[in-house]
């Protein structure tokens, strides 16, 4: 019984540190991903409002790369709509294609990630007061190189969202941001849906584009 007390206790303690703020940036957030899974552009309307409210709340609990890291989301979701909208073509309106990155370019973007998580979370832990500077630096480093490949529809993005988004569960727990840390579970499992998704129409994109060169060659 003691025990059953504890747990309750435990979560009407996380339910009130909810905020309706942070209830509805989770909603769009989810909105976000389950359109972005679908390739819907509406997707990108949802990310600019969940953004814009975490951008606050992040600033509100001290987690100053977070906090960074979604007004750069509001950019990107800008981007992300006009990019999905008119592909590789500028003037004309177009599906952008899924593509896969080499390796080289997997290690550069690694590196990169890497090198930024060191250089900002050594600035911050000696000159802020931010909480967890190491782990905020990685998972904003890393959300802002992957949703970079997500705009241009990278296939390999779902892969190092279940990375980012593990470490992001322990940073908003931490930090009493108990709805965040459930939608990130929940991104962790919805990323490995998406990667099939999108796996499924990168083979199709493929197979039309080998049956099409057949037909030139024809």
């Amino acid at each position: 019984m003691a025990d059953q007390s504890v747990v309750l206790e435990a979560v009407q303690a996380a339910w009130q540190a909810m905020s309706v703020a942070e209830i509805i940036a989770v909603a769009l957030g989810l909105a976000y991903l389950l359109l972005a899974m679908r390739q819907n552009n509406a997707c990108w309307y949802a990310a600019f409002g969940s953004t814009a409210i975490f951008s606050w709340l992040f600033w509100d609990v001290s987690l100053v790369m977070e906090s960074a890291l979604n007004v750069y989301y509001l950019a990107m979701a800008v981007y992300g709509w006009w990019a999905w909208r008119h592909g590789q073509d500028s003037e004309h309106v177009s599906p952008l294609p899924i593509t896969r990155w080499s390796w080289h370019q997997h290690l550069l973007a690694m590196t990169a990630m890497i090198g930024l998580t060191v250089c900002s979370g050594w600035l911050l832990e000696q000159f802020t007061g931010a909480a967890r500077p190491w782990l905020d630096s990685f998972t904003t480093w890393g959300a802002v190189i992957t949703t970079w490949m997500v705009t241009r529809k990278i296939l390999e993005n779902w892969l190092y969202w279940l990375v980012i988004d593990s470490a992001a569960i322990v940073l908003y727990v931490d930090r009493e941001l108990y709805l965040t840390a459930v939608l990130m579970a929940l991104y962790v499992i919805l990323a490995i849906t998406g990667w099939f998704l999108w796996l499924a129409e990168y083979r199709q994109q493929q197979n039309n584009e080998s049956q099409e060169r057949i037909w030139q060659q024809a």
